[in-house]
């Protein structure tokens, strides 16, 4: 364990780390902030402290669309460091699986719930060929950021630059933080 004194008083570290991991994971689990601060016999007002000392973003939320991605690992594992929720990132063979695995009606309902999530959105990020960036567009009324990866149609996987996406990230960030 580590400790950590502060005058006359020893500070067990542990302790208040899984204190805070408590907090958020009922806060993650939709509890309010007044049902956490009653349920672990602690302050509303610290709660809400907690977690404007950890945001991230706020309002902002951001989706992405990529397709077809060789480096869907990397764009994934970005997409989580950045904390974007809404997300359809494919290789080629995953964007056939998913029109060859369902019938014309499930597909198309696949479809309808992919716009209307992505739709929730304030900002799209888009990459894809030429037609599905303007396709996005027409089908999203929020701010779609389009990078064509190539020309219509697109028939192999296609290597996007990470740190190209992390500017984007980083750009949509600052633009927030200005906000504040």
């Amino acid at each position: 364990m580590e400790f950590i004194r502060i005058g006359d008083k020893l500070i067990n570290l542990r302790k208040i780390n899984e204190t805070v991991r408590r907090i958020l994971q009922l806060r993650s689990e939709g509890l309010s902030q007044q049902e956490v601060a009653s349920k672990l016999s602690l302050d509303r007002g610290f709660i809400s402290r907690l977690e404007s000392l950890g945001n991230v973003r706020r309002g902002g939320r951001i989706g992405i669309v990529a397709f077809p991605v060789k480096n869907k690992a990397e764009f994934t594992a970005l997409a989580d460091r950045y904390g974007v929720e809404d997300r359809l990132i494919l290789t080629n063979s995953e964007r056939w699986q998913l029109i060859e695995g369902s019938s014309g009606v499930d597909f198309l309902h696949r479809v309808f719930t992919i716009i209307e999530q992505l739709r929730q959105c304030d900002i799209v990020l888009v990459f894809c060929s030429s037609k599905w960036c303007r396709l996005a567009a027409a089908l999203l009324d929020n701010e779609v950021i389009m990078k064509e990866i190539g020309e219509t149609p697109l028939s192999e996987d296609v290597y996007v630059d990470v740190a190209e996406i992390m500017s984007l990230l980083d750009s949509i960030a600052s633009a927030e933080e200005d906000k504040k």
